[in-house]
């Protein structure tokens, strides 16, 4: 994840740019002309300007900008656009869409109509929507899920805002990548959990593991969630704003609670420095970095491998994969099947012809 965000650094205003360590992002990063890098926000900086936040966004479509930098966008928006993105905002919004999708959506539509900013926003057609793949998103390579963003995004805006039915239908989706989930083993898992010392950090990596709990899902967990009595989970609104229960064992619920006897947090179940305030992404992320580091692992580990792990680890211990779909909040059979090609158990029992040949 790549954010953007207003900094002083040396009596200056910079604009800082932060991202998880990447080869290919630091050598594109490093070509911004005036770029810094600083130890102490550990990323790079650029003189804070709206030309500076609109070069971080041609350059990096996906990147999070800050409130103040989003504003100010707003203000030097195409009006035209600016009062379509306000309505499809408007839309997506009485609709109940997730405020991270929102976010997705509006940022992508928002880049596909600047980049077709010489036409009319009521004639933009599916020619343009193949001209910005090729001209902006290939060319940049871009990934294939950037694209499927911005195709989901102006198939709504065009059939719900725009009522061009017809042009929706020829907004033609890239063909899928077949990624496999990464996976750590049993005793990476093991050695990251075991070298954390603060019981507040421990408890968040271990309830992710042992729950296969996405992000948000972590993030938004309550106090009055945890059933310890009937030892279950409840997930409230995961992803699809879809409820479900998770099994807990008897370990993570005395891990719990020697948690909140040195922490006792308010409302949310892990909060930040201040009381009642939710737990933020980035610190969130930085756990799991520093664990790494001090495991000595050197795979490039995110939060999203505990849950691949989670649920391929079930998978090893003969656990059915209709209970796993259930487990993981997957509203398809087809996404949990993925975890069959990464299982050692299933790998591991099918004989190479080899051996029948002597």
């Amino acid at each position: 994840m790549i954010k953007a965000r207003k900094i002083e650094h040396k009596c200056e205003l910079r604009l800082l740019i932060t991202f998880p360590y990447n080869k290919e992002l630091i050598l594109k990063v490093r070509k911004i002309n005036d770029i810094r890098w600083s130890v102490s926000y550990s990323g790079w900086h650029i003189p804070y300007s709206l030309e500076s936040i609109k070069l971080v966004l041609e350059k990096f479509p996906n990147i999070e900008l800050g409130d103040s930098e989003i504003l100010l966008l707003k203000k030097d928006k195409n009006p035209i656009i600016f009062a379509y993105l306000n309505k499809y905002e408007r839309w997506l919004k009485h609709m109940r869409y997730s405020d991270s999708t929102i976010k997705t959506y509006i940022k992508s539509l928002r880049t596909f109509l600047l980049f077709n900013k010489s036409k009319p926003v009521e004639e933009v057609d599916s020619d343009d929507m193949v001209r910005f793949v090729n001209d902006y998103i290939i060319k940049n390579n871009y990934s294939f899920m950037y694209q499927n963003q911005v195709i989901s995004a102006g198939k709504l805006f065009f059939r719900e805002v725009l009522n061009k039915d017809m042009e929706v239908e020829m907004f033609r989706r890239p063909r899928k990548e077949r990624k496999l989930p990464n996976v750590l083993s049993r005793n990476e898992v093991k050695q990251i959990l075991g070298v954390i010392k603060n019981v507040k950090h421990r408890t968040i990596l271990s309830l992710i593991y042992a729950c296969g709990l996405r992000r948000s899902e972590i993030l938004n967990l309550r106090i009055e969630d945890i059933d310890s009595k009937r030892h279950f989970l409840l997930i409230i609104k995961g992803k699809g704003r879809k409820d479900r229960l998770v099994p807990i064992s008897k370990k993570i619920i005395e891990l719990l609670r020697e948690y909140y006897r040195l922490y006792t947090p308010r409302y949310w179940l892990f909060e930040g420095s201040t009381a009642g305030e939710q737990y933020s992404e980035t610190s969130l992320a930085k756990i799991l970095k520093k664990a790494l580091v001090a495991a000595n692992i050197k795979k490039p580990a995110t939060l999203h491998w505990l849950r691949h792990s989670y649920a391929t680890h079930l998978l090893e211990s003969g656990t059915d994969l209709r209970y796993i779909q259930t487990l993981l909040g997957h509203s398809s059979s087809k996404t949990t099947e993925i975890y069959t090609h990464v299982s050692e158990r299933s790998l591991q029992n099918i004989r190479t012809p080899y051996d029948d040949l002597f």
